[in-house]
């Protein structure tokens, strides 16, 4: 390491080695932004502007005469609604420099040399490594994401409606995100596999498929878990129509009673001098209003309406 400078000899086993070392030989190299200039200037690769990680916004990668430029836009996956991990990197025929500024790459290559075996005899298949390790874990979240809007799902099923919304949004944003970000990686590796600037070797650019194919099968999970987050809101708005129609039929039946009792006490309220039951019509006006509603109940219980 040389003033946060990250070398490694691309070799079967990747072992560290000097910067000026590291530009003698096929390496890859990590470094932050304040030391891009320098290094970049140092293995002779050519860029348009200084690397400004502030400025990335998405993963992508360019075809430059001598050189590839990408960057990586790599959500956190403790926090994905959050920031996210910046990485410029360029890749000639010679060497690979990643730029960045939180330590990423640097922590990725090593968790690599610990688990992989391997790990960069050839340049691809050290890429294949680097990207791989780095989409490890993302199906372990995606599928705990489908767990939890089972348990949604399942919880509408209960009656359970509380607090739904503010549940069931941060969801629905996550996967979007997620499922934008696997199409970006989907299209990059794709672009390192047509090897436009013949920087690969045929033979190993199929390690740039299976990244192609595992950025696109993550892409499906989560396109499935959107389908699935709409299906569990229709579900609410479901359980939300049906306690809403029951309250209706609630009303309605309240409504349908109380409807021929207004009648009749609008009727006996006229008090005309010769209208029948004047005198003594109290009791007969409460025996009437009974046996109306006597009769209303039995007919919605007969037709299932309580």
């Amino acid at each position: 390491m040389e003033n946060n400078i990250y070398c490694y000899t691309l070799a079967e086993t990747l072992k560290p080695l000097a910067l000026n070392e590291a530009v003698q030989t096929h390496s890859v190299i990590v470094c932050g932004s304040e030391d891009a200039p320098d290094v970049l200037k140092k293995i002779d690769m050519k860029y348009e502007n200084a690397p400004d990680l502030s400025k990335i916004a998405f993963s992508k990668i360019e075809t430059r005469q001598d050189c590839l430029e990408g960057t990586l836009y790599i959500p956190k996956l403790d926090d994905i609604t959050g920031s996210r991990f910046r990485v410029f990197f360029y890749i000639n025929k010679k060497h690979i420099l990643f730029i960045d500024d939180e330590g990423f790459s640097y922590k990725l290559i090593e968790r690599v040399i610990r688990s992989k075996t391997h790990e960069g005899d050839t340049r691809e298949r050290f890429l294949f490594n680097y990207f791989a390790e780095f989409i490890s874990r993302d199906l372990h979240v995606l599928v705990a994401f489908e767990k939890q809007l089972y348990e949604l799902e399942e919880e509408i099923i209960n009656g359970n409606t509380h607090d739904f919304q503010q549940r069931i949004a941060p969801v629905r944003k996550k996967v979007s995100l997620l499922r934008s970000y696997y199409d970006e990686l989907g299209d990059l590796a794709r672009a390192l596999e047509e090897d436009e600037n013949d920087f690969f070797d045929k033979k190993y650019t199929k390690y740039f498929g299976i990244i192609c194919d595992r950025a696109n099968r993550l892409m499906d999970r989560a396109e499935n878990l959107t389908e699935l987050v709409k299906e569990t809101a229709d579900a609410y708005q479901s359980s939300i129509d049906i306690k809403q129609n029951k309250n209706m039929q609630l009303l309605t039946i309240i409504s349908t009673i109380f409807l021929p009792l207004t009648l009749i006490t609008s009727w006996y309220g006229m008090n005309f001098q010769n209208m029948p039951e004047l005198q003594n019509g109290y009791p007969y006006v409460i025996g009437l209003s009974i046996a109306v509603i006597a009769i209303c109940i039995f007919l919605f219980k007969k037709n299932h309406f309580l």
